[in-house]
């Protein structure tokens, strides 16, 4: 009886599948030196995203919506006409590109304590799907597929270097809200 009982319980945990957890993909920076200092960030460099705990966003100090926030993001990192209140862009030689403007701008995320996990969640997609929008379209400019089609580690790495994924996300804290 026994027997048959540990084959039922072998067979229902093999046949069974059982939801997993996953979290945000994202490559965090290696940690400071004890004596290195943050490096200095120009304000027009940075595009600053807060969520309070009524799930309100304030993009850039000004009342936002989630559903605009993903082409906010990507007019802010492409900044297309060079607009001096968006961020500045250095020329890069990048291997299998040439020569590419990248864009030196931080997106800054701040949540309150309160902000609910449905909007954070939101909030990271849009940021997450601006980025992968903008090296969709330098992939498909360059080599004529898109970036999440690429087969060749090289080409992925230089859109990746291309368009880094600049996030940078503060602990949160109690930002208040109306």
């Amino acid at each position: 009886m026994s027997d048959i009982s540990f084959l039922l319980l072998t067979f229902f945990l093999l046949t069974s599948s059982i939801d997993t957890d996953n979290g945000i993909l994202r490559k965090l920076p290696p940690p400071l030196e004890k004596d290195q200092t943050p490096p200095e960030i120009n304000k027009r460099n940075i595009f600053t995203v807060m969520v309070n705990k009524y799930d309100q966003l304030l993009v850039n100090g000004r009342p936002s919506d989630v559903r605009t926030l993903k082409a906010d993001a990507m007019e802010f990192l492409a900044n297309p006409s060079n607009r001096v209140d968006y961020p500045e862009k250095k020329p890069v030689n990048i291997p299998e590109l040439g020569t590419v403007s990248v864009s030196k701008g931080v997106i800054s995320l701040k949540n309150d304590r309160g902000t609910s996990y449905e909007m954070y969640i939101q909030v990271q997609d849009q940021l997450t799907a601006a980025i992968n929008e903008l090296r969709d379209q330098l992939s498909k400019e360059k080599f004529g597929q898109a970036f999440s089609k690429l087969t060749d580690p090289k080409k992925a790495e230089a859109i990746s270097t291309a368009i880094p994924v600049a996030i940078s996300e503060a602990e949160p804290e109690n930002i208040g809200g109306k």
